[in-house]
């Protein structure tokens, strides 16, 4: 290169160096990246698996510790009678992600496959089968969900937990914990239901927590949002000795023991999360919320390791039953400085109305199809309550011939005083006075007869359940 063409870039960039310079003491600001827009908050989706609704210190548990979740539900509001859709997880998490109930998501999903077999032709019906498995076990990345709403307000997702769709792609998160699974891995059988459930996204908390740590530390210049939800207090009960030690001499079962210790390193788990973000500048602008994903029972007393199915599940009011117990969570929304602390509301709320308030604070439009509802009003102190009724269906019951649940087609309702339950397979109904009778143990449906026609009908409305009378 010439002297003459070295003396032409140095002039260059002496040049530009001063335009910046000069501009600089204009109020001309030059903005070399795009900075996170601090009117938006991160959110943190905080998810308990099996964790039951009763089993928090701040539920009135104190022999369970959770001092974590105990100043998490004191530094927002906490809504004690919320609700989950299904009494097992994979649905209660669509519904996280869509806002939809199960039954509209599945409907959904069994029309886009009958429209793509409408134009496909198989070598044989073994492929055909083949090709329906495969689309639902990908169906999710044909939904508008929650990450790809948030996305276009600029913010970033982080998969990290039990995930069921697949892959973290298929949700829309940008990054992820859970990659996928072959034919190979599904021909093992136990092994693979292990990646079907979320893969290395479970080591999540159990094991490490350094893929979140990873993700805040490399997107604080923008929005994100973290789906938080490790496989705790889920089965196994192998909690580290420093959780179970808590507990080991307590006047407990040993399978409530061994439960209670889960639920203690659960709580760990958010504590270093809420932690690192402290550490990090962002828990001031971080939103957080709770739920469950499905209900759980283990009470002080009663002890399950003996029983297979029901240490795997809980006692008989818990995950895969019809009880008030098995959808029951609480909800917390908290945000420094934007929601009060300390509040405690008895308002009904859905786990589907989850998304639909995220989407609400960042001034997103609810879609009309979702079933959630904002309650963005209730947090902030307008309203006392949205909805004066939730109804469920279930299709899975718990079964002692399979872990996993039998087919049932079963239907529940909560009212402000009533938990009502209608399994049309077995003809049977309960009534429970779940303000008296939190645990259901006494059934009302013989003495309180008038109100069994009116809920089968109201909820034979709301399902479009045209052959009540045969049922």
């Amino acid at each position: 290169m010439t002297g003459i063409r070295i003396t032409e870039l140095v002039l260059m960039a002496v040049g530009l160096a001063l335009l910046i310079y000069f501009l600089s003491g204009s109020n001309v600001i030059v903005k070399t990246q795009n900075p996170q827009d601090k009117s938006l908050p991160n959110i943190v989706l905080i998810i308990g698996d099996d964790q039951g609704y009763p089993y928090f210190g701040f539920m009135g548990a104190d022999y369970v510790k959770t001092p974590n979740m105990d100043i998490l539900a004191k530094s927002g509001i906490l809504f004690t009678q919320g609700y989950v859709p299904e009494n097992h997880c994979r649905p209660s998490l669509q519904t996280l992600m869509t806002g939809t109930l199960p039954s509209d998501y599945n409907r959904r999903v069994d029309e886009m496959l009958t429209e793509k077999l409408a134009v496909m032709r198989f070598a044989s019906k073994e492929d055909e089968q083949k090709y329906k498995t495969d689309f639902r076990h990908h169906a999710m990345q044909h939904f508008k969900t929650l990450p790809k709403y948030l996305s276009e307000r600029g913010y970033v997702s982080f998969q990290g937990g039990k995930w069921w769709e697949f892959n973290y792609q298929n949700g829309g998160f940008t990054y992820g914990m859970t990659t996928g699974w072959t034919e190979e891995d599904r021909a093992k059988g136990g092994k693979w239901f292990k990646k079907f459930m979320g893969g290395t996204g479970l080591e999540l908390a159990r094991a490490t927590m350094q893929p979140a740590y990873d993700f805040i530390e490399n997107h604080k210049d923008k929005p994100f949002f973290i789906w938080y939800a490790p496989e705790l207090p889920h089965y196994p009960f192998n909690a580290p000795e420093k959780y179970y030690s808590i507990y080991k001499d307590s006047d407990m079962s040993e399978s409530a023991r061994r439960y209670y210790a889960n639920c203690t390193w659960f709580d760990d788990g958010v504590g270093a999360l809420l932690d690192y973000l402290k550490e990090q500048g962002e828990f001031d602008n971080t939103m957080f919320i709770y739920v469950n994903d499905n209900g759980w029972e283990q009470e002080p007393h009663q002890e399950f390791r003996h029983d297979s199915l029901r240490w795997h599940n809980g006692g008989d009011k818990g995950k895969l039953s019809v009880f008030d117990q098995s959808f029951r969570t609480p909800i917390i929304f908290s945000w420094k400085g934007r929601i009060g602390s300390g509040k405690v509301s008895t308002a009904l709320m859905h786990s589907a109305d989850i998304p639909a308030t995220i989407l609400d604070f960042l001034g997103i439009s609810i879609p009309d199809h979702f079933y959630g509802r904002s309650y963005k009003t209730v947090i902030e102190g307008h309203d006392e309550k949205v909805r004066s009724v939730i109804m469920g269906h279930c299709t899975q019951i718990r079964s002692e011939d399979d872990m996993m649940g039998e087919k049932t087609d079963a239907y529940w309702l909560r009212d402000s005083l009533y938990f009502f339950k209608w399994n049309r397979t077995e003809d049977t109904v309960g009534l429970f006075n779940v303000l008296e009778d939190p645990r259901c143990m006494l059934d009302m449906s013989k003495t309180k007869s008038e109100l069994i026609d009116t809920y089968k009908s109201r909820i034979s409305v709301f399902f479009n359940l045209h052959d009540i009378n045969s049922k």
